[in-house]
This record gives C-alpha cells, sequence and structure tokens, in this order.
C-alpha cells in the first residue's frame, strides 16, 4: 500500500530560457519515482523532457492553450476534467500561463475522480503541491509541473483538476473542450477540496489554465500526440447525427484511438495518446491569408511547448496542411515547415506519422495543385521521401468516392470539412497499432 510520496521538483519554464536538469524522488512503498526536467539545447528544443517516460512518467491527456478566457478569474476555483488515455499510480499536472501578461496566483489545487458528467468527485479530492508546497505563482509567459500526487487511475478516467486563484487574472485557455468545465462564482476563494458540485454554479465549454497530465505507469512504453488543427483538436466529435449532439463523450479519432490502444495491445506493450490539437492552425507560419489571431500557433512555433515539453513521448501523429492552402500558403512553403517540424521531432527521438493533405470541397484548383504536390512529397516511396516514419491513410479513408474532393456523405457534420462521431472513428480504425508501436522505447 502507498503511503506517502515525497515532495517533487518544480519546473518553472519562461519562454526562451535555458532550463537546467533537476530531479525527483519519489517515494512509493519500497520504489521510487524518479522524475527528470527538461533540458533545453541551444536551439530551444527539449531533448530530455519525454524520455522521462524512461522514468515511468508519460503525458496521458493535453489540451494546448492558444489564447485567454474572454472574462478574468476573481477570486474563485476552477474543475477542469482531463479525460486520461492511460492510467497509472500517480499523477502530475501541468498549469499555464503562457498569454497572460500578469502572474498567475494558485493558492490550493487538488485531483480527484469524477465521473465526468458534473462537477462531483469521487471521494475527497487529493492535494497537489508544487516544490512541496500548495500555493505557487507562475509568471506571465511562464508554466509549471506540479509534485507527483499518489491517485490511481485506469484507461478512460476522469480527473477533476481543481485550481483556487487568487486575484484578478486572465486565463490561458483551450478554446475547445467538448465537454463541460465548472467554476465557482467569483469571490468565493478556495473549493479545491469539495466533493461537492453545489459550489460549481458556472460552466464554461473551455479549458482553463490546466494544459497537460503525466500518469506514472512503468509498463506503459510511450506517449502519442496528435499534432495538428482543428481535425485533431476534435471538430466533429460531438456529432451523432442529425439532431444529436454528445459533449463529453470524447469522441474524438484520438480518444478512439486510446480505446483502440487499450483493447487490443497487451498492458506492457500500450502507448498513452495526448490531443495538441489548435483550430484553425496551419503548419507553416507566414501563410498571407491566414487570420490574426492565429498568427504565432503554427507547427513550429508550438512545437516545443505542446509536444517537446511533454513526457514520454515517443510519436507524433501529424496531421496539418488543410488550413494552410486557403490561408494561402504555397507548396513550398508548407513542405519547408514539414522538413524543419520532422526534424527537431527526429532530433528529440520521436517518430513521425503523417497523413497526406485531405480533401475539401472548397478547394479551388490551385488548393489542389498545392495539396497534390504536398502528398506526393508525403507518399513518396511510402517514406516521406525519408523524413517520416510512416503513413496515416486519412485521405483514403475520408474522401467520397464519388467526388474525390469531397468528404465521405456518411462522415461528414455538413460543412465539408468536419467529421462526425462515424467519421472519427473510421480515422482511428485505419491507423496501424504495429506501426505506431514501432515508436516505443525497448
Amino acid at each position: 500500500m502507498i503511503h506517502s510520496l515525497l515532495a517533487g521538483a518544480r519546473r518553472l519554464r519562461i519562454p526562451q530560457a535555458r532550463r537546467t536538469s533537476i530531479a525527483l524522488a519519489a517515494a512509493m512503498s519500497a520504489a521510487a519515482l524518479a522524475v527528470s526536467a527538461p533540458t533545453t539545447d541551444a536551439a530551444g528544443d527539449t531533448a530530455s523532457g519525454q524520455r522521462s517516460g524512461s522514468r515511468g512518467w508519460f503525458t496521458s491527456w493535453s489540451n494546448s492553450q492558444h489564447d485567454l478566457a474572454p472574462t478574468p478569474l476573481r477570486d474563485q476555483t476552477v474543475r477542469m476534467v482531463s479525460h486520461l488515455s492511460q492510467g497509472g499510480d500517480a499523477l502530475r499536472i501541468r498549469i499555464q500561463n503562457t498569454f497572460g501578461t500578469t502572474p498567475l496566483t494558485v493558492d490550493a489545487a487538488t485531483v480527484g475522480l469524477t465521473d465526468g458528467r458534473s462537477a462531483a468527485t469521487q471521494g475527497r479530492p487529493r492535494p497537489v503541491t508544487f516544490d512541496g508546497r500548495p500555493e505557487a505563482v507562475i509568471p506571465a509567459g511562464g508554466e509549471l509541473w506540479s509534485d507527483a500526487t499518489v491517485l490511481t487511475t485506469h484507461a478512460q478516467a476522469d480527473v477533476a483538476v481543481s485550481l483556487s486563484v487568487s486575484g484578478t487574472v486572465v486565463p490561458g485557455r483551450h478554446g475547445t473542450a467538448f465537454r463541460t468545465n465548472y467554476l465557482t462564482a467569483p469571490g468565493t476563494g478556495d473549493h479545491t477540496r469539495d466533493t461537492s458540485p453545489a459550489a460549481y454554479t458556472e460552466t464554461t465549454g473551455s479549458t482553463y489554465l490546466v494544459t497537460a497530465v503525466d500518469v506514472h505507469n512503468p509498463r506503459l512504453k510511450g506517449s502519442l500526440v496528435a499534432y495538428g488543427s482543428s481535425v485533431v483538436d476534435g471538430v466533429g466529435s460531438t456529432d451523432c447525427g442529425p439532431g444529436c449532439t454528445q459533449p463529453g463523450a470524447n469522441r474524438r479519432w484520438t480518444d478512439d484511438l486510446a480505446r483502440r490502444i487499450t483493447t487490443e495491445l497487451p498492458p506492457t506493450g500500450r502507448l498513452a495518446v495526448a490531443n495538441a490539437g489548435v483550430n484553425g492552425t496551419t503548419s507553416a507560419p507566414d501563410c498571407p491569408k491566414l487570420a490574426e489571431p492565429l498568427r504565432g500557433l503554427d507547427a513550429g512555433a508550438r512545437l516545443q511547448r505542446d509536444v517537446l515539453a511533454l513526457h514520454g513521448v515517443t510519436g507524433v501523429l501529424y496531421y496539418y496542411g488543410t488550413n494552410d492552402l486557403p490561408a494561402g500558403c504555397d507548396a513550398e512553403q508548407v513542405l519547408a515547415s514539414y522538413r524543419d517540424t520532422f526534424r527537431r521531432l527526429h532530433a528529440a527521438g520521436i517518430k513521425v506519422y503523417v497523413t497526406p493533405v485531405t480533401p475539401r470541397p472548397g478547394y479551388t484548383d490551385e488548393h489542389n495543385r498545392v495539396r497534390h504536390t504536398v502528398n506526393s512529397f508525403v507518399l513518396n516511396r511510402n517514406d516521406c521521401s525519408g523524413t517520416c516514419d510512416g503513413i496515416m491513410g486519412f485521405d483514403q479513408v475520408l474522401k467520397d468516392p464519388l467526388k474525390p474532393n469531397a468528404i465521405n456523405p456518411p462522415y461528414d457534420t455538413g460543412d465539408g470539412v468536419h467529421v462526425n462521431i462515424s467519421g472519427q472513428q473510421a480515422l482511428a480504425d485505419t491507423l496501424s497499432l504495429p506501426m505506431l508501436a514501432a515508436s516505443a522505447r525497448r
């Protein structure tokens, strides 16, 4: 039986600041949990964050920040629900203030199991500490990983992460949680330890502050990070047919993939799955027609914080390009971003699996010329011309057999771009688990 967990090492990151390695030793029964902080190389990329997985820590859930919430928090508590792809015997959380302009003060934090259908928890939430303290201050532009907290979880578990925020601050957010998250009213203070949902009188469809949850599970072989725009983010995943929606059902193709991994791979060969999709983003950084709020959120710009800073990452599922074309990028701009991103991932020891750019009925003839050029690169000799490690055939799954530039009607949400729950499952089902398992650390 686990009796205690020693306070861990705080990992605080401010963009472009060089980090030094820190070690955390956490005593659990007769074993120890070792945690290593990411180390930044001269190019600003993490070379060791993902290697922490070799010590038993893997990112099991993530939501990437991309802007600030429309209203500030004022001395209140947020309770965010994280749906874990794999479980373990302990976890830790990442809080980000990436887009904040003022420091973020967290007075208290807890984690607890929940059924995901309300703000109630199943049993008393466990306190979370930061460098052994219950409170933390994250500067503008910074991020913080918590110490390890003993909490037994399993694959597909929902975890309520509660943070009491003091003062007035505009929180960073991921705008499309595709589920309901919860807040207490302004001025109500700390309700992080509440098991009852009574104090959580406000709701949001966004995820505030919490951007990743790690689990400690030495049997896992790695974490896969899905990286891309809205189809990765999960747009369409609540669409179960005409007049039918299922928010909070966790039906993104990445969720379906995680369930396949749990069902079809042995316990000693499983991978966690994290989602780093951000709606509307592009692979290339300088598409001329890109909306101003999306600039600086391209694949290269957010690779460090949204992929390389996660733990145990062994593979990236790269689904980009669909927005680059209408945003006005040409083939060479898209391919240059692919090559640079893949180079950085390979330098970190991460395998890259890529989908050809999927069809979209609104593409012009010029868009389709760019798409075919990009896809020829991806499919050349079936190995991305030596720059990637495998192909995800999403373009073939989604295309209408009668109209190859359109989505197959049974999968279409109606906008010609995004796929419904059936389409999400079809994407997950087409992925080769042996291919993805090849990314696993031996």
